[in-house]
């Protein structure tokens, strides 16, 4: 290995996104489980380690007991029923930081070896950056459900998920460029490469637009599809005033701009492939735009099932997992035509 063999650094990278998407799979379990208010402190130092004795359990479910979620919602609830709820998110919170801790050891040590080009270490110190900004956010939305009501806010819901799904991005499209230049590939834009870059940014903001579903769980209503109580467009779309306002806080707006969102993704994907198809690529990136056209379709098909049944707690995970793998796909199309894939 020569020490211009930059695919450690890219398996690095590649390892950090599974660990991302690892979380964003935990985090959904979280959510959809109502666990995520059940701890009422951040303490990002020493948050490390779970209550260890019957004492220390006692004095986390106290504070939980003070909590709007407790006092309005599982009045009641038993040690062990807490419990239930506060281990999920704990893996979460802690694997948030073992995430880190995966990107900034191996930085360090890449850095300290003097194995990084030296155009990438400003990016990677950016990506930390960026990191941790993620997890105050995490924690921001946190506070938003320990105040006066036990409901995240959506808008800061979508922000943590957005911030996640942006830093991902950034990683996998920083490996993929390694890789590329590993393989001695040439930057040679396609002509698509502009309406591959268009549909990523559509695919990523129809999943913002499901954390709106998600922060308002308007997923458990109008749980009929295509229509929304026999309806096309509903009555209540413009419910709210002013009227721009019902774009994220109103249930039947919301859910049906992600309907509306989604159904556009996938006609999109499909004449995106054709266009390919047109110009050749299928010669050569047809695995590619064949992965994203069926997720495209698996992805609808997941979302239709998880509104049918009202959100069961697997179905919703899958769901939110699957859109990070659409828009995997669609990074990696998009990726492929900026360095001249044909």
């Amino acid at each position: 290995m020569t020490s211009t063999d930059n695919r450690p650094i890219a398996l690095w990278l590649l390892a950090t996104c599974v660990m991302i998407m690892a979380m964003v799979i935990v985090g959904g379990t979280t959510r959809l489980t109502g666990s995520g208010l059940s701890m009422v402190e951040w303490a990002p130092l020493m948050g490390w380690f779970p209550p260890t004795s019957q004492a220390e359990w006692q004095e986390v479910f106290a504070k939980y007991q003070q909590s709007p979620e407790y006092k309005l919602v599982n009045i009641g609830m038993d040690l062990e029923g807490f419990k239930g709820i506060f281990w999920l998110e704990f893996i979460h919170r802690v694997l948030g930081r073992l995430t880190g801790l995966v990107f900034l050891l191996p930085f360090l040590a890449f850095l300290a070896m003097k194995r990084l080009p030296k155009s990438l270490t400003p990016r990677l110190v950016g990506i930390f950056l960026l990191g941790g900004a993620q997890g105050l956010m995490g924690w921001y939305m946190v506070k938003s459900g320990l105040v006066n009501e036990p409901h995240v806010s959506q808008y800061r819901l979508a922000a943590h998920l957005g911030l996640a799904f942006l830093l991902y991005i950034w990683i996998l499209w920083t490996a993929l460029n390694l890789l590329a230049d590993q393989a001695g590939k040439t930057v040679q834009r396609h002509p698509l490469a502009g309406k591959a870059a268009g549909l990523t940014i559509f695919t990523f903001i129809t999943a913002m637009s499901g954390a709106f579903v998600a922060g308002l769980k308007a997923g458990l209503a109008y749980n009929t599809f295509p229509l929304m109580n026999g309806q096309i467009f509903p009555d209540d779309y413009f419910l709210l005033d002013p009227a721009w306002i019902n774009m994220f806080d109103n249930v039947a707006s919301v859910q049906w701009n992600h309907r509306l969102l989604a159904i556009t993704t996938v006609i999109l994907v499909v004449l995106f492939r054709l266009a390919a198809g047109r110009r050749g690529l299928v010669s050569s990136m047809g695995m590619r735009l064949n992965l994203l056209t069926g997720m495209a379709f698996v992805q609808l098909g997941l979302g239709i099932a998880t509104l049918l049944m009202r959100v069961p707690v697997s179905l919703g995970v899958i769901h939110q997992a699957g859109a990070l793998v659409l828009l995997t796909t669609a990074v990696i199309v998009t990726h492929g035509l900026y360095r001249g894939g044909r």
